[in-house]
């Protein structure tokens, strides 16, 4: 492994707020049990705030944002890993408080890494990223709760995002009734081609309804984007539906009433998947390999850039203008 490598950095001193490509070694790296050779990122909206000063996310310079990797083992202190393993890493701290995957080399601790479940590549273990994870974590926490494809239309908003087109895909594969969100107007055919039985407008689902119920719309939502609009889903969720909130794109306030927890048995899930527990973790990317992987969102909803191309990325995730999700190749 070559002394000196390339990451993506964030500083903040004297000369102000920047960020762009150095050159480090092992040594300008974070503690941990197993270094990574990285050769897959992904572009993430906490990644993009991370980019900026307004963002709030870093607390300690110079820094490596990054919350997803993919890679190789290098060197490990821990038996679970052996150099040449396959492995992810998502959550936790990476790229929030630990140097994370936007560099050609990283070290984590053991406890955060995921083996390469068989079925998935690096590639597209990373066009799946925390995006997709989130959606999965959101599909199980709905079926936990016991919806099926009997239950009626399934809502996705922001479904072009990150989180979102995952979900479509997931949900499409499971053979639910997907109806997709967007505030794009251009996209229909790749919702529809991801899975969606239909594609309606963010202004139909933003409407206000009159009283403190709607009409029972949805069996379940799953929903990245937040803000207003939450609370006006909850008034149209069906008898015993639930909403997966996974997001704050659209705000981080909503108003709501009891009425609908209390009259239709509404549930509101709240969806983390920085700490999602190791067991769970595991049978989520195990499944994400197998039955719910996303092959229509891997083949036409993944832009791929180098790490010179990361700043178009960030840029492109905040000005909320990413279709899919964009990938980091660090190799």
């Amino acid at each position: 492994m070559e002394k000196l490598f390339r990451a993506f950095r964030v500083h903040q001193d004297d000369l102000g707020f920047r960020s762009g490509i150095d050159q480090i070694s092992l040594t300008d790296l974070p503690e941990g049990e197993v270094t990574v050779r990285v050769h897959y990122s992904s572009v993430n909206y906490k990644d993009g705030l991370a980019s900026t000063e307004e963002g709030k996310i870093v607390k300690s310079f110079p820094f490596i944002p990054g919350i997803d990797l993919a890679g190789e083992v290098v060197d490990s202190r821990d038996d679970r890993f052996q150099p040449g393993d396959l492995v992810i890493c998502t959550g936790y701290g990476l790229g929030v408080t630990h140097e994370g995957g936007y560099a050609e080399v990283a070290r984590v601790p053991a406890d955060w890494l995921v083996s390469l479940p068989e079925g998935l590549t690096p590639l597209e273990a990373m066009a799946i990223g925390t995006a997709g994870f989130t959606a999965a974590l959101s599909v199980e926490r709905l079926l936990a709760n016991g919806l099926t494809p009997e239950s009626g239309p399934v809502l996705v908003t922001g479904a072009t995002g990150g989180v979102g087109s995952m979900a479509v895909a997931i949900l499409g594969k499971l053979g639910y009734e997907v109806t997709a969100a967007t505030g794009k107007s251009d996209v229909k055919d790749k919702l529809l081609g991801l899975g969606a039985q239909s594609v309606i407008s963010r202004e139909d689902i933003s409407q206000g309804s009159r009283g403190v119920l709607g009409k029972e719309l949805w069996a379940a939502v799953i929903d990245p984007v937040g803000g207003a609009t939450t609370g006006e889903l909850l008034k149209s969720v069906k008898y015993g539906g639930s909403i997966a909130l996974s997001g704050l794109t659209g705000g981080g306030k909503f108003d709501t009433s009891v009425f609908p927890f209390i009259l239709r048995g509404v549930n509101l899930l709240g969806i983390d998947s920085v700490f999602c527990p190791a067991p769970l973790r595991l049978k989520l990317w195990q499944q994400l390999a197998g039955d719910w992987k996303p092959v229509t969102a891997l083949e036409d909803a993944v832009t791929v850039y180098e790490l010179d191309g990361l700043p178009v990325a960030l840029s492109t995730i905040l000005a909320g203008k990413a279709v899919g999700r964009q990938v980091i190749s660090l190799i």
